[in-house]
């Protein structure tokens, strides 16, 4: 009678340190066409990678939160949370969320510099005529039409970064020089 002996499951190689890449702008910017293109060309480099969509966690991670001020600030620092633990062992998060406020986007970047864990911050600096142009999701359409408030950019305030690690004009470049710049972007700084 032969014993079996369980073996460990394999390993995938993988590249670099973690990160989070937190991608910030206004509603249809960019940020995740950008941040799923990314992922995309690093994972296939070997890259362990994760897209923290925005639309996703609050659906699981913040459901039951509205979009005051505060239920939008208690969002972010989960999320800067999750990023940062994923980051921690080894991943690149690639976050595609508005986090509208600069205190609460700088709070996840103190949290990441307390762990020693990489954080760059992107603008997606689409401008919101185009955002609006765009309307991927229907939301300034709703918005124009009064059937919703609080649209980030349009009656709720967006707090464009003052100096971020990479500034990204979307609507003057494909999706495909947007990542790469990005990625350039993590190679310069060693994470890529």
């Amino acid at each position: 009678m032969s014993e079996h002996i369980p073996r460990e499951p394999e390993m995938t190689e993988t590249t670099g340190q973690g990160a989070t890449v937190w991608l910030t702008g206004l509603p249809s910017a960019g940020k995740t066409t950008i941040a799923n293109a990314l992922a995309q060309d690093l994972a296939a480099a070997g890259h362990q990678v994760e897209v923290l969509d925005g639309d996703e966690i609050r659906t699981f991670l913040s459901a039951g939160l509205g979009f005051s001020r505060t239920d939008r600030d208690t969002n972010v620092q989960r999320i800067g949370f999750v990023a940062e633990l994923l980051a921690s062992h080894g991943t690149k998060v690639l976050v595609p969320v508005i986090a509208p406020y600069a205190d609460s986007r700088e709070a996840v970047r103190k949290r990441h510099q307390a762990e020693g864990t990489p954080y760059l911050e992107v603008h997606v600096a689409t401008p919101v005529e185009i955002c609006s142009e765009r309307d991927v999701k229907g939301l300034y359409a709703q918005q124009a039409a009064g059937r919703i408030s609080g649209l980030t950019g349009i009656d709720d305030p967006y707090e464009a970064p003052d100096s971020p690690d990479l500034r990204i004009e979307a609507h003057q470049q494909s999706v495909e020089e947007s990542a790469a710049a990005l990625r350039a972007l993590l190679t310069e700084r060693g994470l890529a």
